[in-house]
C-alpha cells in the first residue's frame, strides 16, 4: 500500500499526518508537498513589484529549496507517527489539487490523504479548497482529516 499525504506544514496537515500514522502503522507513504511558482508570480505583480528574470529564477530556486525541506519535516513527522515515508517535493504545473491527484496517480497510491485546510494562498481562495478538489478529482480513495480544534 502506498499513501500520499499532502503536506504543506499546517496544522491541519499535521494532524492528518498523525492520524495517518494511527490508522495505517508501518505503511509507506509519500509525504508530498507542492508549491506554487505562478502563485508567486502573480503575488508579486498585483503588489507592483517587478523582478527580473535573473531574481526570479534564484528566488524560485530558494522556494523550492524551502519546499523541499518542508518535505523533508513532513516525512520525519510521518516516521514518527510510525509510517514508512519518504518525502517528495513538486512544482504545481496548474493547480496544487491537481499535482496531488497527478502524483497520486503516477504511484499508483492506495489512498491520498490530506487535512481540510492549509497554508494555500489567494489563488487556492480563488479556486476553492484544494481539499475539496482533490476529492472531487481523484480516481481513488481521498482521507480528508480535520484539524485541531481550535476551542477558546
Amino acid at each position: 500500500m502506498t499513501i500520499v499525504i499532502a503536506y504543506d506544514g499546517s496544522d491541519d496537515a499535521k494532524a492528518a499526518i498523525e492520524f495517518a500514522g494511527r490508522m495505517f502503522p508501518g505503511e509507506h507513504a509519500v509525504v508530498l508537498t507542492v508549491w506554487e511558482r505562478l502563485a508567486m508570480t502573480s503575488a508579486r505583480a498585483s503588489a507592483g513589484l517587478m523582478v527580473t528574470i535573473d531574481q526570479a529564477g534564484a528566488e524560485d530556486e530558494a522556494i523550492g529549496q524551502a519546499m523541499s525541506e518542508l518535505a523533508m519535516q513532513g516525512a520525519e513527522l510521518a516516521r514518527e507517527a510510525g509510517l514508512d515515508a519518504t518525502p517528495r517535493c513538486d512544482v504545481d504545473s496548474v493547480a496544487v489539487w491537481s499535482t496531488i491527484v497527478d502524483v497520486a496517480e503516477e504511484l499508483d497510491a492506495s489512498l491520498i490523504v490530506t487535512g481540510t485546510r492549509g497554508l494555500g494562498g489567494v489563488r487556492s481562495l480563488l479556486l476553492g479548497s484544494t481539499s475539496d478538489r482533490v476529492l472531487h478529482h481523484a480516481h481513488r480513495p481521498v482521507l480528508v482529516v480535520p484539524g485541531p480544534r481550535k476551542d477558546g
